[in-house]
Parts: C-alpha cells; sequence; structure tokens
C-alpha cells in the first residue's frame, strides 16, 4: 500500500510519501513513489503515485522519455504552458495506460489502477495542486480542500483536519506531516519508512528542500515517541466518564 500527503501552504508546497511497497506480508519491498522534473527558473513539477507499481512506474518513464523527446502528439510536461494542462498530460497519459493494460474482457478491473498527487508551480503562475484519479479526471486544491491524501489515508486524515492552518511554516507543516505518516504507520503495515520530504517555495521554481526520513531519524523518533505520550496526557486530561 501507500500513504502520500500533498499540502497547500502560503509559503508553498510540501509533499511527502512512504516507499513501501507489499504484496503479502512476506513479500515486502522499497520502491520510490516521488519523481521530480525542473527548468531552473522556470518550473518545477513533482508526482507521488499510489497503486499498481508496474502502472506508477510506466507512467513515469513515459513522461520522462516524452521530456527528452517530445512530440506534437504525445505534449512534454515541460513545455506545457500551465499546472492544468500538465495535470491534463499526466490524467490522459496515465488513463491510457490503465486501458492498454486491462483485461479486454474485464474492462472495469481495477488490477491496474492507480493514483497520482501532481504538485508544482510554473513561471508567472502561482503553485498548485491536483489529485489525478485512475479515470483520468482530476480535482485541484483550494481553500475549501487544502491537501490532499492518496493510498492508505483514514489513519493520518484525523491530525491533519484538526491541525492545519495554511499561514503555518514549512517547519511546523513538516512537524504535522510527520505526525500523519506516524499515525499511518502504527495503524497499518502496509506503509512504511522510508518517507521522502520535499518543500516547494513559492516563485523559486525549484525543490527548497528535500529530505529522506529512515527509521533512525532522530527527529522523527523524537516526534513518534512525543505523540504517543501527548495522547496519553490528553486522554488522562478529560473528564472521566460515569455510568
Amino acid at each position: 500500500m501507500t500513504y502520500c500527503v500533498g499540502m497547500m501552504l502560503d509559503k508553498g508546497l510540501v509533499m511527502m510519501s512512504d516507499t513501501r511497497t507489499n504484496a503479502g506480508v512476506d513479500n515486502i519491498s522499497t520502491f520510490k513513489k516521488m519523481f521530480t522534473w525542473e527548468a531552473p527558473g522556470e518550473r518545477v513539477l513533482t508526482l507521488m503515485t499510489a497503486g499498481n507499481l508496474a502502472t506508477t512506474q510506466a507512467l513515469v518513464s513515459l513522461l520522462d522519455e516524452r521530456t527528452k523527446a517530445p512530440e506534437e502528439r504525445e505534449p512534454s510536461i515541460l513545455a506545457a504552458p500551465s499546472m492544468f494542462q500538465v495535470a491534463r498530460i499526466v490524467a490522459q497519459t496515465l488513463k491510457d495506460l490503465i486501458t492498454t493494460h486491462a483485461d479486454e474482457g474485464q474492462r472495469a478491473s481495477s488490477t491496474f489502477n492507480a493514483t497520482v498527487l501532481l504538485g508544482g508551480q510554473i513561471k508567472g503562475n502561482p503553485p498548485r495542486l491536483f489529485l489525478i484519479y485512475p479515470e483520468g479526471n482530476f480535482i485541484e486544491a483550494g481553500d475549501e480542500t487544502p491537501f490532499f491524501q492518496i493510498g492508505e489515508t483514514k489513519y493520518g486524515k484525523p491530525i491533519l483536519v484538526r491541525a492545519y492552518d495554511p499561514a503555518m511554516s514549512f517547519e511546523d507543516a513538516v512537524k504535522l506531516t510527520l505526525v500523519s505518516f506516524d499515525s499511518t504507520v502504527k495503524a497499518n503495515l502496509s506503509v512504511g519508512l522510508p518517507f521522502d520530504l520535499q518543500v516547494i517555495e513559492t516563485d523559486t521554481y525549484k525543490v527548497t528542500h528535500q529530505r529522506r526520513i529512515t527509521a533512525d531519524d532522530e527527529y522523527f523518533q523524537t516526534i513518534s515517541s512525543r505523540w504517543g505520550e501527548a495522547l496519553k496526557t490528553a486522554m488522562d486530561s478529560l473528564p472521566g466518564f460515569t455510568f
């Protein structure tokens, strides 16, 4: 399984993904799920993927190939004039891949499905964040929905809903996202470290900060242990229940 979060802030974007894939409890592997393309001073694009690994790897490979040898019928994400057009290219490519690989007799099969988060900024436009579905349609983050999750979303969502603030610093946003990931890891073995983190500051057109957070990361260990202690303290402080 997978857990990825893309978050819009007043200052830019925070993106984080786990790296665990599995086909059963005895077949666990680590694969990168975050991919970035940059044109220095002009654009930065980051993709995070969840779903069938063969589909997501093919998607990233096709998008990357087209940046090196673009064709009119297969446009490059590095040539698209807006983030909306980049999202259209990614969505259509994903849909075509799933259609090609799906069993002809079972068109509705979800075997090859994948979901994508796309974030970034193109010069002259603000940063934007999209959630792209396997059917080829997509939605954009906004004031009412300022962050997206894909994969195993339910365990990490409550803390994001309660504590998110668009004015928060990048540092606080990373801390919040790590708590969300820690809650997910504790509840589901199909999500695991290391985590890949990126911060994209508005109008820099590059990845401002990038880091891989491993199991022995001192800061993450501190966040995990103290968050558990804080939950226990909060529970103890609540009024007692009586029958």
